[in-house]
């Protein structure tokens, strides 16, 4: 298996195959519950290592942040460009619909109008139609004392209220550090953290912005951020789903 096969049409059918294969319902019902939800193995260890490996070569990406040059950490990340790697992209549109069913009810619960459509196309219509035409998805790279900020990835009025990230190294073999950390910011409550452990091709699917929590007058809405510890050592590949493009 070389690295162009990423770029192939069985890479994004495996896409949906293996997105089918998951107990959506559990993964839901986690998402509700703590604001995130481990998939494991979404890609193997190979896949993993191919993905990684893109990220000098400039020709697949529209932008490279530093991160320490915004105050958004240390470490740095390149955006993809259109048109995406195949295997990226199926699963971008692999997930959509299972993440949307979740948003659905998330907005129902908070009151908000916003309805998803089935289909990611659909979506990024609505976001091409906004001025946000600027692809998402990103590989991020972090080495030893990097760490990235808690942020909300936010990239315009229409923003999609769940993202997923790929681990693409092995803990404790290519870096220790470099935890996924969630927080989540409850009304006159202190804030609540969630450190996710992954392993290398396990994915967690978490709220960008904000997510309905049961009370005992109805349900109401909690603040989420989400960030990365310092790596203690190594390098630590990360690549980042997300369903709504940019202005």
């Amino acid at each position: 298996m070389t690295i162009h096969s990423i770029g192939s049409k069985a890479a994004a059918r495996s896409a949906q195959a293996r997105v089918a294969g998951y107990d959506w319902q559990a993964l839901a019902d986690e998402m509700s519950g703590y604001g995130c939800a481990v998939m494991e193995k979404l890609l193997t260890p190979q896949e993993c290592k191919q993905i990684a490996a893109l990220y000098p070569d400039e020709s697949h990406f529209r932008s490279h942040v530093h991160m320490a040059r915004h105050g958004f950490g240390k470490g740095e990340y390149r955006y993809f460009s259109y048109p995406l790697p195949e295997l990226i992209g199926g699963l971008r549109t692999a997930l959509y619909p299972r993440l949307a069913a979740v948003a659905n009810d998330w907005n129902e619960r908070m009151g908000i109008a916003q309805r998803y459509p089935d289909e990611h196309a659909a979506f990024l219509k609505q976001c091409h139609d906004q001025g946000q035409t600027r692809p998402t998805p990103l590989l991020l790279q972090y080495g030893p004392g990097d760490f990235n900020c808690l942020h909300q990835d936010l990239y315009g009025d229409l923003a999609f209220p769940l993202q997923v990230a790929i681990l693409l190294s092995e803990p404790d073999k290519d870096f220790t550090g470099g935890e996924f950390v969630l927080t989540e910011q409850r009304p006159r409550m202190q804030s609540r953290a969630e450190v996710v452990p992954l392993r290398q091709g396990d994915a967690v699917a978490f709220a960008v912005h904000n997510r309905p929590v049961q009370g005992t007058k109805g349900s109401y809405r909690v603040n989420l951020r989400h960030g990365v510890s310092r790596l203690r050592s190594g390098m630590r590949h990360t690549v980042g789903i997300i369903f709504h493009d940019a202005k």
